[in-house]
């Protein structure tokens, strides 16, 4: 199997990895898992595909019919002190 090669620094073995995004926030929070994400270990350049681009922005305008309700802890971060 050919190594793929990096879009941005052009050497070889870029790896295919699945993340989890957050979009929006409060009631209009969706967290969309197991996106792939491309990832080099030589430059650290990560990237989406245009066709999982795509398929976010399905995913978004979709929300209520392809979302899973679940219950989610939210922390926010401090505020730094004044």
């Amino acid at each position: 199997m050919p190594k793929t090669v990096c879009a941005s620094c052009s050497k070889k073995g870029v790896e295919l990895r699945k993340v989890t995004r957050s979009f929006g926030q409060g009631a209009s929070l969706l967290v969309i898992e197991r996106i792939p994400l491309w990832s080099c270990p030589h430059c650290g350049e990560s990237y989406f595909t245009a066709r999982t681009l795509h398929e976010i922005e399905r995913i978004k305008a979709l929300r209520k019919v392809v979302a899973i309700d679940r219950a989610v802890a939210v922390a926010e971060f401090p505020a730094p002190p004044a």
